[in-house]
């Protein structure tokens, strides 16, 4: 067997070590005997065949006999191990029939046990019936006896603020007190007549605190309750930084700065918190170690849809220990119903005070109550609000003032809302803007969109209704909370046949029930006191606040909203005061003190305190906090209360707006732009310094009346970006302005050019095309720092070629048929830059406008399961197309003003035709019309520099060097005689034109040089003999054409002699 076989299957057997060859002996016995399924046919073949037979046969006893003594090596090591295996079988058996053995004898003690048990059962349950009897008239004696302790405890209670325990002692009391045969215990007469007036002090005191509660002036409101979470919170959050910074406790006043500087809101005077914005309300829910989780929608327990409104979406943690204010009470029904609830603790507080009426039978009293303080408390509230706010403006405005003398000359142009203020008088640069002698907005600067009057009335409206929605979150929570109740005792009391009978929410009998207390009134209430702190601000007065404004109010609070009808015939029909609300309130309660500020005279809330200025124009600042608010309602309320929240301040203001504000305000635009660009120094251009500055802060000089055109047009699209709902119509309105600016500028562009040459030329066809296709055409759509191509390529120079000889056929050019008043051709220059940066403007906002829109509809949208539906106006294509207007008026004024410098070329060039050459001395100047040709193109060029950029310059003067060259090289054809001094002076003339263009920094000299080289190579050929002329020609045949060859030769040329076979040569060389 080979080595390998020395890890086989019979690997691991206990063989002694000093029997090591029995393990070398099974290494060489085959694994195939230890297979499972032996065949033995291959091994008896294998000794039949085998020669050595015996040899065979007596290596297999060998073998046998070596498995055997291993098989005794490993019996004998394990026998140990067998004998205990069978002991330990033995012990089980045994234990397993003691164990039945055990069993049997238990069950026999079992049956006796239950004999003896049952022959006692019927004594032991009469001696418990007795007791329970004895324990009952024990425990009645004791209550009778605890009755003359009653009104101390109740008293107690009351300062404890325990109400609810208070009201069960009172009423559980009074039951005693009624029971039969009590009734004549003369003792017990003065103790009922205590607890019948603790019964009505009992009722002012929770009246009293449900009062506090409604406005967040209790221990347990909302804002309270969030005040104390959010101080833990920032306690928890600066642990570290107090420990490193400073060893000092916090004081209560560190604590709320801290709080306010933390969570983004404000605490007012009152102690109450007020959030940044109405989005950001959040109510806090007790919290402590034996807290859960829940979600938004989880409603348990009388957790009401308006106490989820501060969820969210956010997992919020509630705590199921019993509330403080009911640790005194006696376990019922209602307080397991407390410990078991999820809602927050001041909705539990709600429910607990609300139960506290129904136990004692007042709740049309407090509803009655509830509804006489309503609107005067609103009203106190507002007011009180509106000097917080005014002290902590006072309080800064120390500061504001070194603010504004420091940015008092900042103004940010960019952006959908910025740039909206009248320019200053000067601007950085210290350069006047004409703009300041236009009107240019109809409103102040700081009643544009964002100036200091709409951000202060659009944050004092969302703080003042910040703090409404939490109080109207309160009453709608009271007010559902006894809806509920009043449904549960309907069950109670009809029958199955009434109970089955429609009833209508609102009906009189309900309101009746509690006083008039309902959602649907403090809805009306609140919204109409909303509504009038507007009017204030707009300095507006309701159309319909007449003296029947009381009754409209309780017919809006009684009606079913669900299935009330309305037309539009009806007005601002719920501009109103509440003179009678009281009405239904009995005798007994109204002469007890509640009847303060019913008949007291509404005064203003003192809002100009507050705001730099009030008007028409903050009614923009003031739609987004009524659509919030009017959301924040919508979602807090059933649906049957919809037709309140669609009827109430969200109408008003969307009425206001399309009556009054957008009419107004399209009148003072439309005549703001009308001013704007018919003022004579509306398109009078300005330079600020000589040299071009691309940006209007830095002073590019945009032309005022465009300027003012842009500027409006973005303070209109900053009234459409605070109120979506009409952006298509201001939108809209912006577009009609743009385009009667485009029009002025149109005027104004037809005017300069009206009648000359070179604006009739860009009307024609072939001019449009060959100027199209030049290269030059794309400098036109390039931005400022991008530098123009350095030399023509051979399409370049065919194109310019045509183009020169389409111009150079309309000669003889007139002085007439150019604009000579260099005014005009600066006004094309800077109306040509001021319709570019217009045109930018225009497309940059456009498309910021339009995407900002196409967002909040896209949120809209996603926002179906509002109560009231609200669209968002659809936004305009974009303003590309009126863009693209402006860029081609633009380019039209770029054009006119390269064609105009073209043909002023050829005006002074067409001097060289039909006329003599023969200098008879060399003249040191140049001709006088190149003289008065390179003086007029620095004199422009100087003047056009501030209003245009290089590259503009280099489109409008670079094609004066193409139309020169070309213009000078056909002139010799009808030049009648040249000398050699008549040459140089051409050249002369040359090079001064290239002296004159290479000046301008905008065009690239090496590019004239070589174009202009060309004009000195041509004239200077007819300085050469016939036959040197004929060799530059073979050398340099497309040099120029066989005519401008040709014409080479029919000049005449003092002292050359030309053969009569002279062109017949030429002809031949450009033929092969």
């Amino acid at each position: 067997m080979s080595s390998g076989r020395a890890q086989g299957i019979f690997d691991g057997l206990p063989i002694p070590a000093d029997k090591a060859y029995l393990k070398e002996g099974l290494s060489r016995i085959d694994e195939s005997w230890a297979a499972s399924r032996f065949d033995s046919l291959p091994h008896v073949v294998h000794i039949l065949t085998s020669k050595d037979r015996e040899g065979e046969v007596q290596f297999l006893k060998e073998q046998s006999d070596l498995v055997e003594d291993v098989v005794d090596e490993v019996v004998h090591v394990y026998h140990h191990g067998f004998n205990k295996a069978i002991q330990n079988y033995s012990q089980i058996l045994r234990l397993f029939s003691e164990s039945a053995e055990s069993i049997s004898i238990l069950k026999v003690d079992m049956a006796n046990a239950k004999k003896f048990l049952g022959s006692r059962n019927k004594q032991l349950h009469q001696l418990w019936y007795r007791s329970l009897t004895l324990r009952h008239v024990l425990t009645l004696l004791d209550q009778i006896e605890s009755v003359s302790k009653v009104p101390a405890r109740i008293e107690k209670l009351i300062a404890d603020k325990q109400f609810y325990a208070a009201v069960q002692l009172q009423v559980q009391s009074m039951l005693v007190l009624e029971r039969e045969g009590l009734q004549v215990v003369g003792a017990l007469q003065d103790i009922r007549s205590e607890l019948a007036k603790l019964r009505g002090v009992l009722f002012y005191k929770v009246l009293e605190d449900l009062h506090s509660h409604l406005y967040n002036k209790g221990e347990f409101s909302s804002a309270s309750l969030r005040i104390s979470e959010m101080e833990d919170q920032v306690l928890n959050a600066t642990a570290i930084d107090n420990s490193v910074n400073s060893a000092q406790p916090l004081s209560r006043r560190t604590r709320l700065v801290k709080i306010e500087n933390h969570f983004g809101g404000s605490l007012s005077a009152d102690g109450s918190y007020r959030p940044g914005s109405i989005d950001d309300v959040s109510s806090f829910e007790g919290h402590d170690d034996d807290s859960v989780e829940i979600a938004e929608n989880a409603v348990s327990d009388g957790a009401f849809p308006s106490a989820r409104v501060h969820a969210d979406g956010n997992i919020k943690k509630v705590s199921r220990q019993m509330p403080t204010w009911l640790s005194s009470a006696m376990p019922d029904e209602f307080l397991e119903s407390m410990k078991k609830s999820d809602a927050p603790l001041y909705v539990k507080y709600s429910r607990t005070l609300v139960e506290c009426l129904c136990m004692l039978g007042k709740v049309a009293a407090a509803g009655a109550v509830l509804c006489q303080r309503l609107r005067p408390t609103i009203h106190e509230i507002i007011i009180s609000k509106v000097k917080v706010l005014a002290v902590q403006k006072s309080s800064r405005s120390g500061l504001d003032l070194v603010t504004k003398k420091d940015n008092s000359d900042i103004y940010d142009s960019s952006g959908i809302l910025d740039g909206f203020q009248v320019l200053k008088p000067k601007s950085k640069n210290n350069s006047s803007f004409s703009a300041t002698q236009l009107v240019v907005s109809p409103v102040s600067p700081i009643m544009t969109p964002k100036g200091a009057a709409q951000s202060a009335a659009g944050e004092f409206l969302n703080s003042i209704l910040d703090y409404i929605i939490c109080i109207l979150e309160n009453h709608i929570i009271v007010g559902e909370l006894l809806e509920s109740k009043l449904s549960q005792q309907a069950d109670n009391v009809l029958t199955p046949k009434a109970a089955s009978s429609d009833t209508v929410w609102g009906a009189d009998s309900e309101s009746s029930q509690t006083g008039g207390f309902n959602v649907g009134f403090s809805l009306t209430v609140i919204q109409s006191e909303c509504q009038q702190l507007i009017c204030e601000i707009l300095r507006a007065t309701p159309e319909a606040a007449t003296s029947d404004a009381a009754v409209q109010t309780s017919r809006l609070g009684k009606k079913n909203p669900a299935k009330e009808k309305r037309d539009g015939s009806e007005g601002l029909s719920f501009a109103f005061r509440f003179t009678d609300a009281a009405a239904s309130m009995p005798k007994r309660e109204a002469s007890q003190g509640w009847q303060r500020g019913t008949s007291a005279q509404q005064e203003g809330y003192g809002t100009s305190a507050v705001l730099p200025d009030q008007g028409i124009y903050l009614a923009a600042s003031v739609y987004r906090p009524v659509v919030q608010f009017s959301d924040k309602v919508a979602s807090m309320l059933h649906q049957k209360y919809s037709q309140l929240v669609n009827d109430g301040l969200l109408a008003f203001i969307e009425k206001f707006l399309k009556d009054h504000f957008l009419p107004a305000m399209f009148v003072d635009y439309r005549k703001s732009i009308q001013q704007a660009i018919s003022s004579p120094a509306a398109f009078r251009p300005r330079a600020n310094g000589s040299v071009y500055k691309p940006l209007v802060e830095n002073g590019r000089p945009v032309l005022q009346g465009l300027l003012a055109s842009n500027m409006l047009a973005k303070e209109v699209l900053g009234w459409a970006h605070l109120m979506p709902k009409y952006a298509n119509e201001l939108v809209e309105f912006v577009q009609t302005f743009l385009e009667r600016t485009y029009e002025r500028c149109r005027t104004s562009y037809t005017e300069a050019v009206l009648e000359k040459q070179s604006y009739m030329l860009i009307g024609r066809s072939d001019v449009e095309g060959l100027m199209r296709v030049h290269p030059s055409n794309a400098y036109l759509r390039k931005s400022h720092d991008q530098s123009p191509n350095s030399f023509p390529d051979a399409e370049t120079v065919e194109v310019e070629l045509e183009i020169s000889e389409l111009l150079l056929g309309l000669r003889p050019i007139k002085q007439e048929h150019l604009i000579r008043d260099d005014h005009k051709l600066i006004l094309l220059a800077s109306l040509s830059d001021s319709l570019e940066y217009l045109a930018d403007s225009v497309e940059s906002v456009g498309d910021i406008f339009g995407t900002s829109f196409s967002k909040i509809a896209d949120k809209n949208l996603n926002n179906q399961a509002h109560r009231h539906t609200r669209s968002t106006s659809a936004v305009p294509p974009s303003f590309t197309s009126l863009a693209e207007e402006y860029r081609r008026l633009a380019i039209d004024c770029l054009k006119v003003l390269r064609l105009e410098m073209q043909l002023e070329t050829i005006f002074h060039l067409q001097e060289m035709t039909n006329r003599e050459y023969l200098e008879d001395q060399d003249a040191e100047e140049p001709d006088d019309f190149i003289i008065s040709l390179a003086t007029q193109i620095m004199r422009r060029d100087e003047e056009l520099a501030p209003f245009v950029s290089e590259l503009k310059r280099n489109y409008i003067f670079g094609g004066i060097s193409s139309i020169a060259a070309n213009a000078s090289i056909k002139a010799l054809a009808e030049i009648r005689s040249i000398n050699l001094l008549g040459v140089q002076q051409i050249c002369r003339n040359s090079i001064a034109l290239e002296q004159a263009l290479a000046a301008i920094p905008s065009i690239n000299s090496e590019a004239v040089q070589q174009r202009l080289d060309r004009v000195r190579t041509y004239y200077e050929l007819l300085n050469l003999p016939f036959e040197a002329l004929l060799a530059f020609i073979q050398e340099h045949e497309y040099l120029f054409t066989q005519k401008e060859y040709s014409s080479l030769l029919k000049v005449n040329v003092p002292g050359r002699e030309i053969p009569a076979d002279a062109d017949k040569r030429i002809s031949g060389i450009s033929s092969h």
